[in-house]
């Protein structure tokens, strides 16, 4: 690989313009959402959404739009938000300030009969406060970008979401009433306890995220001691926000590390072991890893070269407990940027020119690719998802920006929730 630097930026630069473009092609201009999944008569994500808000401010940076065309498309986003029917009812958009995970692109109501979801609840508030940070400017727009972000944060009922408990359920129906599941074992709910233990108006109490912290698994995978979780994004989602640099909550202070390393040895579990292959998966290798939740070419049993592959479809993939059918998630690895440019930007390289999954694509990376897999057509590489998602999009101009500029943690370092939830989750040290 060409280790140039103004080679690297130039392909990083690309990478995110063409990857911002799904927010262009796939947003409704009449209400901001953004559409999950490029498949006909899909719904959009409330987490996508969240993302597109939080992406906005790197466009404008990057000269991928201008400030006014943002500002446009953020009140549109936030005004429908506020807006639109909170309430029991099963058609509404959300209840108690959260949302629910799919709403229809052009009524904005409840589509599937969906859950509210706390955690992407969050990450469309993280979105929100997001550009209440960035456009700061003393005219009407930009003051109603700022007033509306903080009324939909303070509008959302954390303790609610509790439910009587002590850690967060993953969300409520209003045709059976809160999910059994909670939010436990290290995870991307990190941000969502951050932001719950921040409200100024209905906080989750301090006990539950020592409660959340207490259900925990330290392990040791290829000879990295680490807070476990499988699926890579589930590492990477509350780094988009937060610069957990040099800061500590009371489990990292006993560990010695912070959250960041954490998930730099992560990273590095992934790759050995993609190196290690145990499954002995085709294309997997030092540059070809990233296993995560993501599309897939399943649910199938294939035969392949005399061994029974089970392929699956849409799930929660690990490193390294599985499950693991072959399948790598590019946006997965250019999400690792900060934690680990060393092994990242040959990765990047290598799926740029060696594997061309940008190739024809008018927003990046397509979702995910599968070299294991028997395809009819004859592509070296296998099974290529035909489709993107906007909660694949979101991470990978997020993460260049803040490897780049850190844009995105300077902004959420002056937001005083943050700040209030990281010191009522025992976090010090470092930029608190």
């Amino acid at each position: 690989m060409n280790t140039d630097k103004p080679t690297i930026d130039a392909e990083l630069e690309s990478l995110q313009r063409d990857t911002f473009r799904y927010f262009l092609l796939w947003t409704n201009p009449q209400n901001g959402l953004v559409l999950d999944k490029t498949a006909a008569n899909w719904p959009a994500s409330i987490a996508a959404t969240g993302l597109a808000l939080a992406a906005y401010p790197v466009a404008v940076e990057r000269g991928f739009i201008t400030r006014a065309a943002a500002i446009g498309i953020v009140l549109t986003t936030l005004r429908f938000f506020w807006n639109s029917p909170q309430g029991p009812e099963p058609d509404a958009t959300g209840y108690q300030g959260f949302y629910y995970h799919f709403l229809d692109m052009q009524t904005g109501r409840r589509a599937w009969q969906c859950e509210l979801s706390t955690v992407d609840s969050a990450i469309l508030l993280a979105g929100a406060l997001t550009v209440g940070a960035y456009f700061n400017a003393d005219t009407t727009e930009e003051k109603e970008i700022r007033a509306v972000a903080d009324e939909l944060y303070r509008r959302a009922d954390w303790s609610w979401a509790q439910n009587g408990g002590l850690t967060v359920t993953h969300g409520w129906k209003p045709e059976s009433g809160f999910l059994a599941y909670r939010w436990e074992g290290y995870d991307e709910a990190l941000v969502l306890y951050i932001l719950g233990l921040g409200s100024p108006t209905h906080p989750l109490p301090q006990s539950s995220y020592a409660a959340w912290a207490s259900t925990y698994e330290w392990k040791n995978s290829y000879g990295y001691d680490y807070l476990y979780a499988g699926p890579l994004f589930t590492h990477q989602i509350s780094h988009l926000w937060i610069d957990f640099r040099g800061i500590q909550d009371a489990f990292m202070r006993e560990k010695g590390i912070d959250y960041f390393e954490n998930t730099r040895r992560a990273t590095y579990v992934q790759q050995q072991y993609a190196i290690d292959n145990p499954l002995k998966f085709a294309g997997y290798g030092k540059h070809c890893w990233g296993i995560t939740a993501s599309d897939g070419p399943g649910p199938e049993t294939v035969k392949v070269k005399g061994i029974e592959r089970h392929f699956l479809d849409y799930v929660g993939r690990g490193v390294p407990y599985g499950p693991d059918d072959g399948t790598i998630a590019p946006w997965a690895v250019v999400a690792s940027l900060p934690f680990a440019p060393e092994i990242v930007l040959p990765a990047i390289d290598f799926l740029v020119h060696e594997v061309e999954l940008k190739t024809g694509n008018p927003c990046g990376f397509k979702a995910t690719f599968n070299p294991t897999y028997p395809h009819k057509r004859s592509n070296p590489h296998g099974w290529v998802s035909p489709w993107h998602y906007g909660l694949n999009q979101g991470p990978i101009v997020l993460m260049i920006e803040n490897y780049r500029t850190g844009l995105l943690w300077r902004l959420m370092r002056d937001s005083s929730y943050i700040a209030s939830g990281l010191q009522r989750a025992s976090f010090s040290g470092g930029w608190l």
